[in-house]
């Protein structure tokens, strides 16, 4: 019962971690901290970015939430599984965002999926946008609809042969 608390715990913050993501992205980044993401939307040309200090800085309250609940109760801690959801989103924002948009590591170039075209092309307009008042599509993993529809009228298209 408690592998099953444990799992539900971390899905639910997964989940829960996207609408945060999005409110993160639209009031801080593109707020008061739109020091640290400017050059994201106005690349530099740098390997490395301010933007990328953004990991770190989600990064701290997922590592507390173990470290607290560890030696706090240990694994039955529930701050221990909210800590591995926050962590599991964490690294998926890191590969949907930085391997598979980005190409910061040359990898899934080709995907013809959907899901993942919607995704690709919902930053995209997100990049768009220079300054920080401007902006849409804020979210990673969950966009608007017409995104989706979208990239299923082309995969569609490619199908075909088209």
């Amino acid at each position: 019962m408690i592998i099953l608390q444990n799992t539900l715990i971390i899905l639910a913050t997964f989940f829960l971690m996207e609408f945060a993501a999005w409110a993160l992205h639209k009031y801080i980044m593109h707020g008061f901290l739109w020091t640290l993401h400017h050059d994201h939307h106005n690349p530099t040309g740098h390997h490395f970015e301010k933007n990328d200090s953004f990991l770190l800085i989600f990064a701290v309250p997922s590592a507390l939430l173990m470290y607290y609940g560890l030696s706090g109760g240990g694994v039955h801690d529930f701050r221990v599984w909210i800590g591995v959801g926050i962590a599991v989103y964490g690294f998926i924002y890191f590969v949907v965002h930085d391997v598979f948009i980005h190409q910061r590591f040359k990898a899934f170039k080709r995907s013809k999926n959907p899901y993942l075209l919607a995704i690709r092309k919902a930053h995209k307009i997100h990049h768009k946008y220079l300054e920080k008042e401007d902006g849409e599509c804020f979210g990673m993993l969950l966009v608007p609809w017409k995104y989706y529809r979208d990239a299923w009228a082309y995969t569609k298209k490619l199908k075909a042969g088209k």
